[in-house]
């Protein structure tokens, strides 16, 4: 069964976006390549049980085992040596990434503290969208009774958008509920 944002993109965005950018082509409309989450904890003086608790639960938001990151370099003021694990990643494609993007439009950034929209200005110049979350437990999948500590992460949002404008767009068609301009920060 295809995800329902799949389906919507395929359905409403991509004809809009044919129509707002007058593409010539098909291929040349902006789609969504994969989305990477990322987090670090860098000198927790529990490091391992970090670690373990990171990976736990981002494997819990998406539904897919995360992969550590280790340290290149030894930082003796950090007390790390080369090779320890400092934080965690997952890249999510296909049915996977969609239904993560549909969590965290509809169901996830409506319940951040102070919510007044998503920031603009966090393109990366190439089509890419980058966002920061402060508080994991914004996911319905983890347990709040259950958490022993906050986990920060960010992610990025990877699309074959040529500029800023074309990438605005299309997650802006897919419901991504950005910052209004004018508004407070």
């Amino acid at each position: 069964m295809e995800p329902a944002l799949k389906t919507f993109y395929k359905e409403k965005v991509v004809p809009a976006l044919m129509e707002k950018f007058a593409y010539g082509n098909v291929h040349q409309i902006p789609a969504i390549q994969k989305v990477v989450l990322n987090s670090s904890f860098g000198k927790d003086d529990d490091r391992k049980a970090a670690a373990e608790s990171v990976i736990e639960d981002l494997g819990k938001i998406t539904g897919q085992k995360a992969v550590p990151t280790r340290a290149k370099t030894a930082i003796s003021n950090f007390k790390l040596r080369t090779g320890d694990v400092i934080g965690a990643r997952i890249t999510l494609r296909g049915s996977r990434m969609w239904e993560f993007l549909d969590r965290f439009i509809n169901v996830a950034s409506p319940t951040i503290r102070d919510f007044r929209g998503l920031p603009t200005k966090s393109f990366d110049g190439n089509g890419n969208y980058t966002i920061g979350i402060g508080d994991h437990t914004i996911f319905p999948e983890i347990e709040q009774d259950k958490v022993t500590r906050t986990i920060g992460f960010d992610f990025t949002v990877v699309t074959t958008a040529k500029t800023d404008q074309e990438a605005r767009e299309l997650l802006t068609f897919l419901g991504v509920p950005f910052r209004k301009p004018g508004s407070a920060a």
